[in-house]
C-alpha cells in the first residue's frame, strides 16, 4: 500500500503540530504521524507545564496572547532579547549554536502571537513562577507566560487547531526508516509492517532517545538507563537513527540532557494523569542531602528556571541514584501544591530531624550535622524568594548562594527523589531554515527536523520553558520550508 503527501510529519508533539500548521498555511497537503496511539497523543508536550519562554517587553506586550489575569496587582519586568540571549549562553556555558541561539531568541515573540492565531491559550503562571510579595505578585526568573492547562491544554488545543485546518492525523503509526532516491534524497517514509508514504518533503519531530534505556547508557553514559522517564515511552531515538542512516550529522550534546528532581515513588515512564506534578522543584528552599545525609549541591545557587534541569544528573550520581529534599514549616507555604500535595507523593514528616532520617533510612547523624551546621552557616539580609536575594552560608561546602533560611521549626518534612529524564540534547544538525544538513554540511533534500531532536541548542542545562519555544520556532520555519 502506498499513498502520496506534500508533507509528512514524523512525531506528534508540539513542534510536530507547530511544523504541520505552517507548512500547511504555506499551501501543503500534510500528514502527520505518530507512533503513539490516541490515547498517548501529544509526546513529551502532554507532559510539561506548558511554561513558554519568550521575549516581550511587559504585562502590556503579552496582553494581547494571555487571557485576562485575575489580578491588576502584578510585576512583570520586561524580558529582552538580551536578557534571553544572555542566559542561554550563560547556562550552555556558551556552547549553544550561535545562529540557532539567534533565531531562536529573535522570533520567540512573534511565534507567541502565530500560536496565539492558531487558536493555543496562554495565561501568567500565576501557580508557579510568581510569588507574592507586600501584596503584588512579582515573577521571577525570566518566566511568565505558559499554556492554558498546561502541555494537556496544549495539546488539546493543537489537535482542535489541525481538525480546523484540515492537518491529517495518524496515530499508531510508526515511521522505521526514510524513503530516499539514488541521489540521497528523501522521499517519503517507511511504517511498520511495510507500509511507504511517499512526500516531497519530510520533517522529523518525533523527539530524543530519553525512553529508550540502550542509547541512554551508550551516549549518556553508566547508571542511566535507571533514569526514570518522566514523559512519553514512545521517545526512543527513531528519528534521530533514521536520519543518521541517511546521511545526516550528529550534532550538539549527545552526553547531555534535561533531567529533575523526579519523586522516587513514581513509576519508570510518563504518568498521564499526573504529568508534570512529579516534578520536586522547590529545593532552593531548603536542603537537599544523599543517603549519608550530606549536601552535595548549592540549591541557592540560581533560580530554579536555570537549574532545575542539571541537577537531575548529580541526583543520579549519588548513591543508590536518589537524594531527599528536606524543608521545614517556614518554607512550606513555598512550596506548589500542585507538585508537594499531589496524589501519593512521597512524603516523610517528623517532629525532630533524627526521627526524619529514621523514617527516610538514610545516617541519622549525617542529617542532624548536616543542618545544625548549615544553620550556623546562615547569614545575610531579608530572605525574598522572587529576587536573587543574596541570603547564603559561609564556611560550608557546598555554599547555598541565595534562599538559606535556618531549618528550625518543626514538622521538618523530607521528599525523596531521583533522576527523571525528560529529553536529550544530542540529535541532528539543521541550517536556518529547519533543513537536515549531511556530514559535509550539504543539506539532505527534502528533509527537515524540528524539537527535541535538533541538536547544538541545548548544553549541559538549558533556560526553563526554553523546549517548547524552541520547538515552535524551530517547527513553524521546518515547516515552512518543507512546504516550499
Amino acid at each position: 500500500m502506498s499513498e502520496s503527501w506534500d508533507v509528512v510529519v514524523v512525531g506528534g508533539g508540539n513542534a510536530g503540530f507547530c511544523a504541520a500548521q505552517s507548512a500547511r498555511e504555506h499551501g501543503a497537503r500534510v500528514l502527520l504521524l505518530e507512533k503513539a496511539p490516541r490515547e498517548w497523543a501529544g509526546g513529551n508536550s502532554y507532559f510539561t507545564a506548558g511554561a513558554m519562554r519568550t521575549v516581550h517587553n511587559g504585562l502590556d506586550d503579552v496582553a494581547g496572547i494571555i487571557e485576562p489575569p485575575a489580578t491588576d496587582r502584578i510585576d512583570l519586568d520586561p524580558y529582552p532579547e538580551s536578557e534571553f540571549l544572555g542566559d542561554l549562553r550563560r547556562v550552555t556555558e556558551g556552547r549553544c549554536d550561535p545562529r540557532l541561539a539567534e533565531i531562536l531568541v529573535g522570533e520567540s515573540r512573534a511565534t507567541m502571537g502565530w500560536l496565539h492565531e492558531l487558536g493555543l491559550r496562554f495565561e501568567l503562571m500565576f501557580h508557579r513562577q510568581a510569588y507574592e510579595v507586600d501584596g503584588r505578585f512579582r515573577f521571577w526568573g525570566g518566566l511568565a507566560v505558559g499554556a492554558v492547562g498546561g502541555g494537556k491544554g496544549m495539546i488539546a488545543d493543537h489537535l482542535r487547531a489541525a481538525a480546523e485546518r484540515d492537518v491529517v492525523v495518524r496515530f499508531d503509526a510508526h515511521v522505521t526508516g526514510l524513503l530516499t532516491g539514488d541521489a540521497g534524497d528523501v522521499r517519503g517514509v517507511r511504517l511498520a509492517g511495510g507500509e511507504r508514504i511517499e512526500a516531497r518533503s519530510v520533517v522529523l519531530a518525533s523527539g530524543g532517545f530519553e525512553a529508550n534505556p540502550a542509547m541512554r547508557s551508550a551516549y549518556l553514559g553508566p547508571g542511566w538507563d535507571l533514569a526514570l522517564v518522566r514523559g512519553t515511552p514512545y521517545n526512543t531515538g527513531d528519528g534521530i537513527t533514521m536520519a543518521l542512516a541517511a546521511g545526516a550529522q550528529p550534532f550538539g550534546n549527545f552526553s547531555g540532557c534535561h533531567s529533575v528532581a523526579w519523586d522516587a515513588g513514581a513509576g519508570t515512564i510518563g504518568d498521564r494523569d499526573l504529568t508534570n506534578q512529579l516534578t520536586r522543584g522547590g529545593y532552593p528552599f531548603g536542603i537537599i542531602v544523599n543517603a549519608e545525609g550530606k549536601r552535595f549541591v548549592d540549591e541557592g545557587a540560581d533560580f530554579r528556571n536555570y537549574t532545575y534541569a542539571k541537577y537531575g544528573a548529580r541526583i543520579l550520581r549519588e548513591p543508590g541514584g536518589r537524594a531527599v529534599q528536606v524543608f521545614d514549616a517556614k518554607a512550606m507555604d513555598l512550596l506548589r501544591p500542585e507538585e508537594y500535595q499531589a496524589p501519593g507523593v512521597t512524603k516523610v514528616e517528623s517532629d525532630t530531624l533524627d526521627g526524619l532520617a529514621k523514617e527516610l533510612g538514610i545516617d541519622q547523624g549525617g542529617l542532624v550535622r548536616t543542618v545544625e551546621e548549615f544553620n550556623r552557616a546562615v547569614t545575610g539580609e531579608r530572605f525574598n524568594p522572587t529576587v536573587k536575594d543574596g541570603k547564603h552560608t559561609e564556611g560550608i561546602s557546598p555554599a547555598k548562594s541565595n534562599w538559606a533560611q535556618p531549618l528550625d521549626t518543626p514538622p521538618y518534612v523530607a521528599f525523596p527523589v531521583t533522576c527523571g529524564i525528560t529529553f536529550t540534547f544530542g540529535g541532528l544538525r539543521i541550517d536556518e531554515g529547519g533543513a537536515v544538513l549531511d556530514t559535509a554540511g550539504r543539506t539532505v533534500p527534502g528533509l527537515f527536523a524540528a524539537g527535541e531532536l535538533v541538536g547544538g541548542l541545548f548544553f549541559f542545562n538549558y533556560p526553563g520553558g526554553s523546549g517548547l519555544t524552541a520547538g515552535s520556532v524551530f517547527g513553524r520555519r521546518a515547516g515552512r520550508s518543507a512546504a516550499a
